[in-house]
């Protein structure tokens, strides 16, 4: 019998290690890494975070920083965390976006998606729903972040992928591919981090 692979006792590592810390998913060692590699919550009070369930990143942003304001968004329900306030809604229909708006005082500092899709088993279909999502994504948070505003969201990279790259990049300051440690280095997904809209009349500035 052939021993496990190190990508299964990764898989495995972060598993047991959120059953332990009573994480939901363990994904939430995926937000703890890249907080703490590129201080996402500096600066940061009020959080968006979209496709939340079953809610182990939104566990990690009140066990980091209990002050933080919380609004989290699924299609789903999701089991209630003290300090947040949970909205079940289809990011994809303006009536979610416009409760989000109220829900937030129309203004956010972070948003955060680790959104996916349903997996079909077609990959050429999985990454275009997945695209359109992160698509979703940043068009809510153009909409809603503050100057200095950042958006992490997950990606595939398969079609389409660099010409989203190319797009972001004329509308944030900073954009930047992160991969945690957490990430199964054979799968495609990846984040983008993009601070700093630019908005209309505004130069954009090189990093």
């Amino acid at each position: 019998m052939m021993g496990r692979t190190q990508e299964e006792r990764k898989r495995e590592h972060y598993y047991r290690a959120a059953k332990k810390h009573g994480y939901r998913s363990r994904s939430a060692y995926k937000l703890r890494q890249v907080i703490a590699k590129h201080k996402l919550l500096t600066g940061v009070n009020v959080v968006l975070e979209l496709c939340c369930c079953p809610g182990g990143w939104t566990q990690v942003l009140r066990e980091l920083d209990s002050s933080l304001s919380v609004v989290a968004v699924d299609i789903e329900s999701m089991i209630p965390i003290e300090g947040v306030t949970f909205l079940q809604g289809d990011i994809t229909e303006p009536k979610t976006i416009e409760t989000i708006k109220t829900l937030t005082g129309g203004r956010v500092d972070l948003v955060l998606s680790d959104c996916s899709p349903k997996v079909s088993g077609a990959w050429d279909i999985d990454v275009a729903r997945q695209l359109f999502l992160v698509e979703k994504t940043f068009e809510i948070a153009s909409e809603l972040l503050s100057v200095k505003g950042k958006v992490l969201a997950k990606v595939f990279q398969g079609r389409g992928f660099q010409e989203l790259m190319e797009t972001l990049r004329t509308r944030f300051r900073f954009v930047k591919l992160v991969k945690p440690e957490a990430s199964r280095r054979t799968s495609a997904e990846i984040y983008i981090l993009a601070e700093s809209p630019v908005r209309l009349g505004s130069n954009k500035e090189t990093s």
